[in-house]
């Protein structure tokens, strides 16, 4: 399996793209959250990955910086289901509140035309704490995190052979849920700025982490792989570099700072 990175800022970021990313095996693709814009299609055709030829969508939360993309990609895959360029169905996984959420912006915001295709080949599949899919052949089980902002789910991914995948959504991974994270393969966590710029950035105000916070937490839990995404991008020129030197005095393992497109062989 191997994860494209669609975008790695946060909200507000100009200089790269809302936090996003699919995932890909031989058994298909999987889109994690759909950043604020159609800049998600513009990503996908940059990647090399045809929007008809995503089946499988994971929603984390109603935050615009993660949900309004999502509505573009309902748009083109119901206009493909339109023009016979779209095979199969789709299905888009999130808690309860954040399907009923999306039907009603496509109600109110899609034509009618593509609208009809919601529940009949576009399903928009609710999902609850602890519950395990099985997408394209791997177990997922989701789990709240714990949000005290908007309710918010992250899910651990069973990449074969006892190897797991974490993702623990855009905040810090809270204690009652750490069992998912602890001693996985992969944790994909954010870091909103470097530690040494809390005083800038106001990671704590926001309920984020620096990316001190990330890589003890990712030390202590003994992950192999940390990967640190939905950051500020004042840093940008030197994000790598500046996270990699801050991040590497705390984390033992493996620590990714991805650029937008990026791609990453799990």
């Amino acid at each position: 399996m191997k994860l494209t990175v669609l975008g790695t800022g946060n909200a507000l970021v100009t200089e790269c793209y809302n936090t996003c990313y699919v995932l890909s095996s031989e058994e298909g693709h999987l889109l994690v959250d759909g950043g604020g814009g159609n800049t998600v299609l513009a990503r996908l055709k940059q990647a090399g990955i045809d929007p008809a030829e995503i089946h499988h969508i994971i929603v984390t939360h109603k935050h615009i910086d993660h949900i309004t993309g999502i509505l573009w990609m309902i748009r083109v895959i119901c206009q493909n289901m339109n023009t016979g360029k779209y095979e199969g169905d789709a299905c888009i996984y999130a808690h309860k509140e954040l399907t009923e959420i999306l039907r009603n912006l496509a109600e109110m915001l899609l034509n009618k035309k593509e609208v009809r295709h919601i529940g009949e080949r576009v399903h928009l599949i609710p999902v609850q704490d602890g519950e395990k899919r099985v997408i394209l052949g791997h177990t997922y089980t989701f789990f709240d995190i714990g949000s005290t902002k908007a309710k918010q789910y992250g899910y651990m991914l069973e990449l074969g052979n006892g190897r797991r995948l974490t993702c623990c959504g855009d905040e810090p991974c809270q204690e009652q849920k750490e069992e998912y994270a602890r001693e996985c393969d992969w944790l994909l966590h954010e870091a909103f700025c470097l530690d040494g710029q809390a005083d800038i950035f106001h990671p704590y105000e926001k309920h984020h982490s620096t990316v001190k916070d990330a890589c003890c937490l990712a030390e202590r839990l003994g992950v192999k792989n940390l990967l640190l995404y939905h950051t500020e991008d004042r840093n940008i020129k030197r994000r790598k570099e500046l996270y990699q030197a801050e991040g590497e005095q705390y984390f033992q393992g493996r620590l990714w700072i991805p650029e937008d497109l990026d791609v990453i062989e799990l």
